[in-house]
């Protein structure tokens, strides 16, 4: 395997942890503080609070670098159409994501912590998770693309 092959598997290593990170946080994670806020949120809340933002801000830069090198690498192969789809996909989502997944998540985790659950801040954060499952379906299918241009190299 050479230098272009495994830098390939990487982006798409990268991408998939993207993914399974995902996919984690819509199990674990979005179902309890969507269940009922602000009750539901004192997991975001106080000194130990869950604060998943320093991975998030690693791991995007990262996937984007390993894809843009790999595009570069693969530019005159089958693969490249593959790798072209998976980044400008993955940077629509990164778009989406800044402009109103990250900034509705802040509001809605930010809200100060009651006993009182709020009904409207409840329906905002379900159609937050319907939205961002949407979001999700996307990144799975710019992950199967990007492996499958793993096939495609030599061509």
């Amino acid at each position: 395997m050479n230098f272009k092959n495994i830098l390939y598997v990487f982006a798409c290593l990268s991408f998939a942890v993207v993914v399974g990170a995902a996919i984690y946080e819509h199990i674990a994670v979005v179902p309890r503080w969507s269940a009922a806020p602000p009750a539901s949120l004192s997991m975001f809340q106080g000194k130990y609070g869950l604060n998943p933002t320093p991975f998030w801000i690693a791991i995007h830069p990262v996937t984007l670098l390993l894809l843009a090198a790999a595009i570069i690498l693969f530019r005159k192969t089958g693969s490249k159409v593959y790798l072209l789809i998976t980044s400008v996909g993955y940077v629509i989502v990164l778009i989406i994501t800044f402009a109103y997944f990250v900034p509705e998540l802040i509001a809605i985790t930010g809200t100060p912590y009651s006993e009182h659950i709020d009904d409207s801040l409840t329906k905002r954060a379900k159609q937050w998770e319907i939205l961002s499952l949407v979001r999700l379906s996307f990144l799975i299918i710019l992950a199967i693309a990007a492996f499958l241009g793993l096939t495609k190299s030599k061509m």
